[in-house]
């Protein structure tokens, strides 16, 4: 479970993040929605602590990512927007070098990369240097990276960008498995159609706040006709009941 208390953040005179707070609960897919420029990826790089909160904390099963940040990431899963891999290394060789890294060696390291490899359908190309590789096929290496160490959390930073259709579908799927295996996932977008296909709960930042919160049919029901686009609308101008 994630738990996000009163994040706040500035970069001198610009306030990327006033106050953002919500939870995300185990078995359920929680869509961080908001305008580009809103504060999401500022939010979701202090909730896996690449930056550091001015106000605020967030906590990940308990653990606060500030205060204690190695067991905080241990639990944590993260697919940062625009995530770099090594080009000179294999997919393979990716993936083994997290998984080192959060304490994994040997034949269970071996056998967990096998799991990930056979679950994204990366057999074709996990053994191939990563250069070169089309979005999609980086997108699955970036994706075996972060649940290598079976993180019971994963957050993903708008991961459909600069997919096609095929690869937008196939990463829907594995986000649902995730779900129904129990996971907590969190994920930013701008795309309303994406939010609303995935979503359990929803929480809407505009302006570096929370403006609106719920499941997409509450927030739905908070405008005449029920349109979640609508309700968005409403919610990031101030008029939502």
């Amino acid at each position: 479970m994630i738990v996000v208390e009163g994040l706040a953040k500035r970069f001198g005179e610009v306030v990327a993040v006033a106050d953002v707070g919500f939870e995300a609960a185990d078995g359920r897919i929680t869509g961080l929605l908001g305008p580009n420029g809103a504060g999401k990826s500022t939010t979701l790089r202090m909730l896996y602590g690449a930056l550091r909160p001015d106000r605020g904390r967030a906590l990940v099963d308990g653990h606060d990512v500030a205060l204690d940040p190695m067991g905080a990431l241990a639990r944590l899963g993260v697919l940062p927007h625009g995530a770099g891999i090594y080009p000179h290394l294999t997919a393979r060789e990716n993936v083994r070098y997290f998984g080192e890294l959060h304490g994994l060696r040997g034949a269970a390291l071996e056998r967990r990369i096998d799991e990930l490899l056979e679950a994204l359908e990366m057999g074709a190309f996990a053994d191939r240097r990563t250069k070169g590789f089309s979005q999609g096929q980086k997108l699955k290496v970036a994706l075996a990276r972060a649940l290598v160490h079976s993180p019971r959390n994963v957050v993903l930073d708008e991961p459909t960008n600069g997919l096609d259709v095929l690869a937008t579908r196939s990463l829907r799927e594995l986000i649902r498995r995730l779900r129904d295996a129990g996971h907590c996932v969190l994920f930013s977008s701008h795309v309303m159609q994406e939010v609303a296909a995935l979503c359990d709960e929803i929480v809407i930042v505009g302006g570096g706040r929370v403006v609106a919160r719920g499941t997409p049919a509450e927030i739905g029901a908070r405008v005449q006709g029920g349109s979640l686009e609508d309700a968005f609308v409403a919610a990031l101008s101030g008029d939502a009941a």
